[in-house]
């Protein structure tokens, strides 16, 4: 899936098919961000007025290069994770193998967009590491990478909690709806003071 051009993509994301779906989707917000932040940093590398951040910088460009491929991978595995749960749904209601066959790939189909959620919430610890070591001329893509991030944790967190919702072992739910609420609320008060302090930035230069 993620060698796809973006046009087989989204014509696949369209179509009736049940993957790609949402969670690809937030999969791919957050390599969208994750790539925003290298570039900001490598447009200012090189720069003299940031020299003495370089080593640091480039230790951001370098952990954003990894998550982008991390959550590009995130597209194929959430799809691989969910497509056993949409064949479970087929089984016969009086099959007795049903509940344990769902709750297993609710489980699986759970797991992948909380790696999604969680691999968001590390790329906004690389953008607020990168705004204050990053020229002007480039925050503004900060702050487009802090609202992509913004929406793929909301995207992966409502993938978790859909399958999460169906199972029969509540205390496993509510441990991970308990995970889930704690990365995204965090995740999307980083993600706004972000965009916030690269508005603000902006602004005070006229």
């Amino acid at each position: 899936m993620k060698e796809s051009t973006l046009i087989e993509f989204t014509e696949a994301l369209a179509s009736r098919q049940p993957v790609p779906g949402g969670g690809g989707a937030s999969a791919l917000a957050g390599a969208l961000a994750a790539s925003l932040a290298a570039m900001v940093g490598n447009l200012t590398s090189g720069k003299k007025k940031f020299a003495e951040s370089e080593e640091e910088r480039n230790r951001l460009i370098e952990q954003a290069e990894q998550l982008r491929l991390q959550l590009l991978d995130g597209i194929d595995e959430d799809a691989e994770a969910f497509y056993p749960l949409s064949q479970a749904y087929s089984l016969a209601k009086d099959d007795p193998a049903r509940e344990a066959t769902m709750e297993e790939c609710l489980r699986e189909a759970a797991g992948a967009p909380l790696k999604i959620l969680t691999l968001a919430d590390q790329v906004l610890d690389v953008l607020e590491k990168m705004l204050p070591i990053s020229s002007r001329l480039a925050i503004s893509d900060i702050a487009t990478a802090a609202a992509l991030a913004e929406g793929c944790l909301k995207g992966a967190a409502v993938n978790v909690l859909v399958n999460s919702e169906l199972m029969k072992d509540r205390q496993y739910a509510d441990k991970l709806d308990e995970q889930t609420d704690k990365l995204l609320s965090g995740g999307c008060r980083r993600a706004r003071r972000i965009y916030k302090q690269v508005t603000e930035r902006m602004k005070s230069h006229g």
